[in-house]
């Protein structure tokens, strides 16, 4: 019942955060290009309370599932209120695009914003000892001598350093050699390492895969029809191995995976039972990577952590490309599914979002937290933006049209294309909404 609870409060606290900052952006850019805003409104439903400051009513409703905007003339249903100077379509079509593109890029700017506060401030890193549990061959680590199962003793100047010490100065000494010694079966190798100057080979591949935790993971989700599913895997499965190596974190069996491009891997597996057994999975190419469609749990054991603020100059370039590589990969998301090379039963609903938000906010690290919050506001707006009727990007996809036309499309045409739209999106959304409940642990286990 308890993690129930958090769920729930932790999914409008979300939801809620990102829809507000998303309306306010419609209305701050309404405001400033003089569009009567009738309503700003955090909730759906009946009033509960609120005030009234000029034109605008702001209040506060019973559901708390976000909110919205109401512009005098933005509904095709409203009719026609061209005579009205200060509604929504009687303003110039640039502004009006402007209105819209407003709400998405306070989504953007809230993602940044985030990002920015947690590398500024906060900034967590592992204070655990560097034990790599995997090197991919071939990779930066491969090729300076590193091998599963060595642990750091020195790095640089560094003696005996945890594994956010090790990060750092990576991160710090771009393009240079810095002598390194591990200890390998009891005795001390030494030998010099490279960093490559290229920030995102420096995150991936520079030391492997050092281990985080200290528990084997085990699955919170198994995708329905994926390769995981047909050789029998079930959330709360446990991985303890994939071909011999036991991977803590699920990044390294990815790489693994990656690595072996498509090789069926061998998983030693314990069920929720205490029951031991071994499966064969061949994975399946997603874009660059081999994945076989599972999800890893939160850890029981939250590893050990430490504050390592970066201050502003180094938090803004974190920010800045932590939100560019997540819109890359939504982008690129986004492009399998119209080419039909990825499943659309691999998105997640608001029951998806809502287990995400719940499961971060139960754990101890502030990054997990800060991070869910900035990948769904991205996602928010970069959502919004697809050129589809009653969203963003379909508003001003009919702006640009009547633009080039040079005349306003018939009020008509819209009720017929908005209604037509209206119900795509809520087929859609039951579907998402179905597929999320499919894949929750004790609906996945009645199917069994």
């Amino acid at each position: 019942m308890h993690d129930f609870v958090v769920t729930v409060v932790a999914f409008i606290v979300l939801i809620g955060l990102m829809v507000i900052v998303h309306e306010f952006g419609h209305f701050a850019v309404a405001k400033l290009c003089r569009v009567r805003v009738e309503a700003f409104s955090f909730g759906f439903g009946p009033r509960l309370f609120g005030f009234k400051y000029g034109e605008t009513d702001y209040k506060v409703c019973l559901l708390p599932l976000g909110g919205y905007v109401k512009m005098t003339g933005e509904n095709p249903a409203e009719g026609d209120v061209t005579h009205d100077p200060d509604a929504f379509t009687s303003h110039p079509r640039w502004q009006r695009m402007l209105i819209g593109v407003a709400g998405p890029a306070a989504n953007f700017i809230l993602a940044f914003v985030l990002m920015f506060v947690y590398f500024a401030f906060i900034n967590e890193v592992p204070s655990v000892q560097p034990v790599l549990e995997w090197v991919q061959p071939g990779s930066v680590a491969d090729n300076a001598g590193f091998k599963p199962g060595d642990t750091i003793a020195s790095f640089g100047a560094l003696t005996n350093p945890d594994l956010g010490a090790v990060q750092m100065a990576i991160e710090e000494h771009p393009g240079t050699t810095v002598p390194v010694t591990v200890v390998r079966g009891g005795q001390s190798v030494s030998f010099p390492l490279s960093l490559p100057s290229a920030s995102e080979e420096l995150q991936s591949n520079t030391l492997g895969f050092p281990r985080i935790f200290q528990e084997p993971f085990t699955l919170s989700e198994v995708t329905s029809g994926s390769a995981a599913a047909e050789a029998g895997l079930h959330a709360g499965d446990q991985i303890l191995a994939v071909d011999g190596y036991a991977f803590h974190p699920l990044l390294p069996m990815i790489s693994y995976l990656s690595y072996g491009k498509g090789k069926p891997v061998t998983l030693t597996v314990r069920t929720e039972q205490g029951a031991q057994r071994t499966v064969v999975v061949h994975p399946r190419q997603q874009g660059n990577s081999w994945l076989i469609g599972v999800r890893a749990a939160a850890p029981k054991v939250a590893p050990a952590l430490r504050r390592a603020p970066l201050g502003p100059g180094k938090a803004y370039s974190h920010a800045m490309d932590m939100c560019v590589m997540e819109t890359k990969g939504i982008g690129q998301i986004l492009g399998k599914l119209i080419s039909h090379q990825a499943s659309v039963k691999q998105l997640s609903g608001p029951v998806g979002i809502a287990v995400a938000a719940g499961e971060a906010a139960q754990t101890q690290d502030w990054g997990s937290k800060f991070g869910l919050a900035a990948e769904i506001s991205l996602n928010l707006g970069i959502l919004n933006l697809l050129p589809f009727p009653i969203l963003d990007g379909g508003m001003i996809l009919f702006l640009l049209i009547e633009s080039l036309i040079r005349r306003d499309i018939s009020m008509r045409v819209k009720e017929y294309i908005y209604q037509g739209a209206f119900v795509l999106i809520i087929v859609f959304f039951a579907f998402v909404i179905f597929n999320d409940v499919s894949n929750l642990p004790f609906i996945a286990k009645m199917r069994q």
